[in-house]
């Protein structure tokens, strides 16, 4: 932990009626000495003058809390000024702020690093707390919130308990190998160790929802050129995101916009038209449409029957399970002869006629597939990574023929297992976790 006692601007930048500094460290109490006030009642708001040290001119009137050491978000002595949100008086006290001995503006992420480092919150707890200020949809405030309030650590930890427990009754063949071992240990440790690695295998095996809630679901348009894509876009969207022309290949690259369906995140991708082509931008173009086709939580091919009966082989490969159909241009009551046994709408993506019916379907099979579950989700890459590891260890303690002939291997295997499991909370020496971690967080948290 770096030394000093950190201050910063807690609360959003811009003028606001409030705005609310946060100081943290062992001199944040001395900031009431220059109030000419000892400390005020623990959590409770209390009126102060503020008055620059230096200058003696006033600052504002402000609200002033008391966190004593360890009851604070840090486990430090807190104080937080609330003040007017213009930005002379935020600008002024942030000033005075800098002017006194052992104050220094805090990093990105830094109040949650001490809270970590101080055990007031372990690594997945910081991780929620992180998503819940980035979140903007329900679902992502929800699964926040949970992670934020330890149902993910409390989970991993679990499990990184109980492989402790197995390798204690390991370590009693190790230290006691002249003493008669229960007959039924082995197969007691080897229980545990199936037991875990089903929960483990569970937990990865979910779709990757607790990633899609956090990051977005993925939505791609495809279709044939001029079919409709990027009309049904903006219908979408609500906006004109897409430049619509009836010169074919107008589309090139991708894209995006982001969509609040149901209160889960989606990011929907337009995609250039499927076809053969000697243009190398438009070559490029399909190929990144193909790309993202591959990448889909769910695909909607765009078609309009009025520019041919027949679907092109090279779409109809893309049509699975996880496929919508939009039939484009209802009005003409044309069809498609060679269309599969696949959900399909009739729409109009120029009047909008349909539209609703195709986001109803939609939105029910993304809440279907990434609605928040019961049991807490694994919400990024590195903890998939560790489980993954872990999982690996525990493969090789399986493979080990006799737990009481080769003790100290199996332990091994085990003891790298609940590394693995620590790296994810941080109960394990992970400074070199750290600074990626708290380096995502924003000035102030």
């Amino acid at each position: 932990m770096k030394p000093g006692t950190i201050y910063a601007l807690a609360s959003g930048i811009g003028k606001a009626g409030v705005a609310v500094i946060r100081i943290s460290g062992d001199a944040s109490e001395s900031i009431f000495s220059i109030l000419n006030s000892k400390p005020p009642a623990p959590r409770v708001a209390t009126r102060f003058s503020l008055v620059d040290p230096q200058s003696q001119n006033l600052l504002d009137q402000a609200l002033v809390l008391w966190f004593p050491a360890p009851a604070s978000f840090t486990g430090e002595n807190v104080v937080e000024l609330h003040v007017h949100g213009g930005r002379a008086v935020v600008d002024g006290v942030m000033g005075a702020l800098s002017r006194m001995d052992g104050f220094r503006v805090a990093e990105p992420g830094e109040f949650t690093r001490r809270a970590f480092e101080n055990s007031k919150m372990d690594l997945t707890a910081a991780e929620g707390l992180a998503d819940l200020v980035d979140a903007e949809t329900t679902a992502q405030r929800d699964q926040a919130l949970r992670q934020m309030q330890g149902a993910l650590g409390d989970m991993y930890e679990d499990w990184r308990h109980r492989l402790l427990r197995a390798s204690a009754y390991l370590e009693t063949t190790i230290d006691f190998a002249e003493e008669d071992i229960p007959a039924g240990l082995e197969a007691d440790v080897r229980e545990l160790v199936q037991t875990l690695k089903l929960s483990i295998s569970d937990h990865l095996d979910t779709g990757h929802r607790g990633e899609r809630l956090r990051d977005g679901v993925r939505v791609v348009l495809l279709g044939r050129p001029n079919a409709g894509k990027s009309s049904l876009l903006n219908q979408l969207a609500q906006r004109d995101a897409a430049i619509v022309s009836e010169i074919a290949g107008t589309t090139r690259d991708v894209i995006e916009v982001h969509l609040d369906l149901a209160g889960i995140p989606v990011i929907l991708s337009d995609t250039a038209g499927i076809r053969d082509t000697s243009d190398d931008v438009e070559v490029e173009g399909v190929r990144r449409a193909f790309s993202k086709a591959d990448d889909a939580d769910f695909k909607i091919i765009v078609a309009d029957p009025s520019q041919s009966p027949l679907l092109p082989s090279e779409i109809l490969g893309l049509i699975d399970t996880q496929t919508l159909i939009a039939l484009n241009k209802s009005d003409l009551d044309v069809g498609v002869a060679n269309l599969p046994k696949a959900q399909s709408i009739h729409i109009s993506a120029l009047t909008g006629s349909g539209i609703s019916v195709l986001l109803d379907i939609l939105k029910s099979k993304v809440k279907e597939r990434f609605e928040l579950s019961k049991q807490p989700s694994l919400t990024r890459e590195r903890h998939r990574t560790a489980l993954q590891e872990c999982l690996s260890s525990l493969n090789r303690f399986e493979e080990i023929p006799s737990l009481i002939q080769s003790p100290e291997l199996a332990a091994e295997n085990l003891r790298t297992a609940c590394a693995a499991l620590g790296k994810i909370t941080g109960r394990v020496d992970v400074e070199d976790l750290l600074d990626v971690i708290f380096n995502d967080f924003c000035i102030g948290k």
